[in-house]
């Protein structure tokens, strides 16, 4: 068949009738162009022989063909046996092949197997690194050996595997509690005061100075005033930062092996107690409620006022150096790092909070509203790094103490406001100043409400805490005039003790005087507002007016025209008639009269104090200006009558000038046993 392909040109097997059937076409055609012109009848008689013999060939050639195909399916059928044969040793190479290949692969296993056992019988300290490595390759052989389970002696394998892995992991607790031990150590003050603001690093002193540790910075004023929310804080490196890496591994190679809890108790066994022996070489005390309420007021303020500082070095610094620990060393450990962070600070936090506990549910007192405020304040500065250092569920706890104590300090801080205003009003004193001067409560309340004004943004904050969101600022303004109220109240009552009514009113004058004054120099102006202080001016000159017509009042009616002319006795014209018909007697009894007064007056009242120069001019020129005026008048018309008379200068003793010389001692707070002068 493929001799017949070639001859026509074709590819592949061709039938032998197609092979001739091609054949015959193609001689016919041959045929007719050579003979051309010859008759149909010559041309088919030729067809039919070559037909006859075409297809005694096809006959021939199909006979052949039919022979090749009975001896090539006898010759499959005896070749068969050897290919199968030779198959079945095809692939028993292959087998061979692959467990050949698989053995190479467990022996590499073994050897490698054994190289970690080596390094890790050597243990971790002369090369850590190495040791670790050991680990990691005797995890992957675990983890191989677990996955070929058909292997005979896997289960062997397995259990000696294991076996060492956890002697191995065993060493390293003992080598990370060893490692982290050695490299925590407590952070003395002087570091943590370099990591401070300049203005809040102590100015002198020693570390064991209380002054050195609580810097003079403290102080609210210099605090308000400073812009301490830009302030930068450089927490300490806790641990050394080349040795972090190293403890994170280990860590790491403990959290693989499941133990987190054995991981927990070493990092906080050895925190926890470098984190408070820092704070206890910083000054921190652990003291209970009952110690608070023992301690005299002097102490207690000054612990306070330190206890501030600690609260901003504890967490600015060292919270916030051990939070850096924690991310670093527990990296990629799920929540692992929240909880260590919460073990090892804890204890410490609860030291610090509870001092605050104890100062907000202490007894409360006037004197304690400012401390209050300075802690309510810096619970506040500190409340936005609490909760972002003290993050996650293991530190709920945690924050959610510091947010009680914050509304704690405010709630005392509050009811001390009010006790405040009520302590005023009620106010018993029973000793009043005799000279009529400011009231000890007068210049205490002033210069307390004063002082509140430092504080003036955290009590609008505060009462925020209690009230609608924008009403701080109303509320403040709101309960300072209360207190304001309350102490005119109680001076009223105070002014009341007095039985000259000339020095209750001088007394109210001085007072609410000093009150408007102080409001006009200072910040309650702009809360108690310009109308506030228009109107309490007012009083200040109504209590004037009343001083004069009180005190005054009668030694003016000496120097009238009123009761002067007599029915009987001695009586003589003169000055052109002006004294016609006035006694000389009641002249004189008039002079005597005002001298006697007047001296007493002058007595009494250069005992008396005001106490602002500028009152005291304007009040001694407004008597001078009613009294002067009527003292010459009178001289004037009556004096010749006296003058005439025997013994002048016993009558009129005075000069106006020696009036308004002598008025110019007037409400100087002299001594009784003082000399005139």
């Amino acid at each position: 068949m493929t001799v017949y392909s070639d001859i026509l040109g074709v590819t592949g097997p061709i039938h032998p009738t197609l092979f001739l059937a091609t054949k015959r076409r193609e001689f016919l055609r041959k045929k007719q162009k050579k003979m051309g012109g010859d008759s149909l009848s010559v041309r088919a008689a030729m067809m039919r022989k070559s037909l006859q013999k075409s297809q005694s060939i096809t006959d021939d050639v199909v006979s052949v063909l039919g022979s090749f195909d009975h001896r090539l399916s006898a010759l499959e059928t005896a070749m068969r046996p050897t290919q199968i044969r030779t198959h079945s040793i095809r692939k028993a190479h292959e087998n061979i092949d692959r467990t050949l290949k698989a053995a190479e692969v467990i022996l590499a296993q073994f050897d490698l197997c054994r190289q970690a056992e080596a390094k890790i019988v050597r243990g971790p300290h002369e090369d850590l690194e190495s040791y670790l490595e050991a680990i990691d390759q005797l995890r992957r052989n675990i983890r191989f050996f677990s996955s070929n389970k058909g292997f005979k002696s896997s289960d062997g394998v397995l259990t000696h595997a294991n076996t060492l892995l956890s002697k191995a992991i065993s060493k390293l607790e003992d080598e990370f509690k060893q490692l982290l031990k050695s490299y925590s150590k407590p952070v003395e003050p002087e570091r943590l005061f370099d990591c401070l603001p300049n203005s809040l690093r102590p100015s002198s002193g020693s570390p064991g100075d209380s002054n050195a540790k609580n810097p003079s910075s403290n102080n609210h004023h210099e605090h308000h005033n400073s812009n301490l929310d830009n302030a930068v804080y450089t927490p300490p490196a806790l641990i050394p930062p080349r040795v972090l890496p190293l403890l994170h591994d280990l860590a790491q190679q403990m959290f693989q092996a499941g133990h987190q809890q054995k991981l927990l108790l070493i990092y906080r066994d050895t925190r926890s107690s470098v984190l408070e022996e820092s704070l206890h070489k910083l000054g921190v005390e652990k003291l209970s409620k009952d110690d608070v309420q023992k301690m005299q007021w002097e102490i207690l303020e000054a612990k306070i006022g330190n206890w501030i500082h600690y609260m901003r070095i504890a967490v600015k610094l060292l919270f916030a150096g051990e939070r850096k620990v924690c991310d670093e060393m527990f990296e990629g450990f799920d929540s692992l790092g929240d909880q260590c962070f919460a073990e090892v600070t804890r204890s410490s936090v609860l030291v610090l909070l509870s001092f605050g506990e104890a100062i907000a549910t202490s007894k409360r007192s006037p004197e304690k509203l400012f401390v209050l405020l300075d802690m309510y304040e810096i619970m506040r500065e500190l409340h936005s790094e609490i909760e972002t250092i003290f993050v996650g569920k293991a530190c709920a706890e945690i924050r959610e103490l510091a947010s009680s104590l914050t509304k704690r300090l405010a709630q005392t801080a509050k009811k001390t406001f009010g006790d405040f205003e009520e302590a005023v009003e009620r106010d018993a004193t029973k000793t009043a100043v005799s000279d009529g001067t400011v009231h000890p409560l007068t210049s205490y309340v002033i210069n307390y409400v004063k002082f509140l004004f430092d504080y003036q943004s955290t009590l609008k904050q505060l009462f925020k805490e209690f009230e609608n969101e924008d009403e701080g600022g109303s509320q403040l303004a709101s309960v300072t005039n209360q207190i304001m109220q309350a102490l005119q109240t109680n001076l009223d009552g105070k002014s009341k003790q007095y039985r000259d009514l000339a020095l209750t009113h001088l007394f109210l004058m001085n007072n609410i005087h000093y009150m408007v004054r102080s409001v006009r120099r200072s910040e309650a102006k702009d809360l108690l507002g310009d109308d506030w202080v228009q109107r309490h001016r007012r009083i200040v000159q109504q209590h004037a007016n009343q001083y004069k017509r009180n005190g005054w009042g009668k030694i003016l009616q000496c120097l009238t025209i009123q009761g002067l002319s007599s029915s009987g006795g001695s009586s003589v014209a003169g000055d052109g008639g002006n004294s016609s018909g006035v006694s000389r007697a009641i002249v004189k009894d008039r002079f005597k009269t005002f001298n006697m007064q007047f001296e007493e007056l002058h007595q009494k009242q250069s005992q008396w104090t005001v106490p602002d120069t500028e009152l005291r001019e304007s009040l001694r020129l407004a008597v001078a200006e009613v009294l002067l005026p009527a003292y010459r008048s009178f001289i004037k018309r009556y004096g010749p009558l006296v003058e005439n008379g025997k013994n002048p200068q016993k009558y009129i003793r005075y000069t106006a000038e020696d009036l308004e010389r002598m008025l110019g001692e007037f409400f100087e707070g002299k001594n009784v046993n003082e000399p005139k002068r």
